[in-house]
């Protein structure tokens, strides 16, 4: 059975508290933290950088998932792994070669990831999906967390399913923006199993309930799968 497992999103996080914030999510069953990193140019919002990475890889044990929404990402590749970034994932739409970003990602020790957002089509990942580890479904559009999810991202997670199964691949699908109660099971029926989550885990009360409830919620959707 495919492994789903619970990304939270360090963005819905207290930064005040970030320490114990993660630990909390990860008691409750995440098995990653998913890091959005955003530049104020790609995308209409300013978060975090290298220095963040590296504090919190003093303090957790779990893979640091960074997600790059910038522009030139090449530039600071290198920075973020150096900081303890584990996988490293950038936007198709950002990157003027997109194969050689990914293989700049592996030359530094990380997985590399590929990231499409709401309207862009899977169908233009076709020539590296041999190269990555994942591709990130966007399901909101970037730059904000709290969103809606937007129905239509059930369609791209089921066809990048068939696309891996057809090319008998290994990459891993990963959704994020809008998952809670009501939207995980339709996104691990569809084909998902990482599940980048914000809000559902650090917006509704205790973190580790929350976080334990949709990885619940998670799994025993894949039970009624397809």
């Amino acid at each position: 059975m495919t492994k789903i497992e619970l990304l939270p999103s360090i963005l819905a996080s207290s930064f005040a508290q970030l320490g114990s914030d993660v630990h909390a999510a990860i008691e409750g069953g995440g098995t990653a933290l998913h890091v959005d990193v955003m530049d104020g140019h790609f995308v209409p919002n300013l978060t975090v950088g290298p220095p963040l990475v590296a504090s919190l890889r003093k303090v957790v044990n779990v893979p640091l998932d960074c997600h790059l929404m910038i522009e030139d990402p090449d530039l600071f590749i290198p920075a973020f792994a150096d900081a303890g970034a584990n996988w490293i994932s950038v936007h198709q739409e950002a990157c003027a070669n997109l194969d050689r970003t990914l293989h700049l990602i592996s030359q530094h020790g990380c997985k590399p990831g590929v990231v499409v957002n709401p309207a862009t089509p899977v169908e233009l990942l076709t020539e590296v999906l041999d190269l990555v580890h994942h591709v990130l479904v966007m399901s909101v559009n970037p730059g904000f967390g709290g969103q809606k999810f937007i129905p239509n991202s059930l369609n791209k997670i089921a066809a990048l399913a068939r696309m891996r199964a057809e090319r008998k691949l290994d990459f891993r699908i990963e959704v994020d923006g809008g998952i809670d109660l009501t939207t995980v099971a339709d996104v691990v029926k569809a084909g998902a199993e990482l599940l980048v989550v914000g809000t559902g885990v650090f917006g509704h009360g205790d973190i580790r309930t929350s976080a334990a409830k949709l990885l619940e919620a998670a799994r025993n959707a894949t039970l009624t799968r397809a």
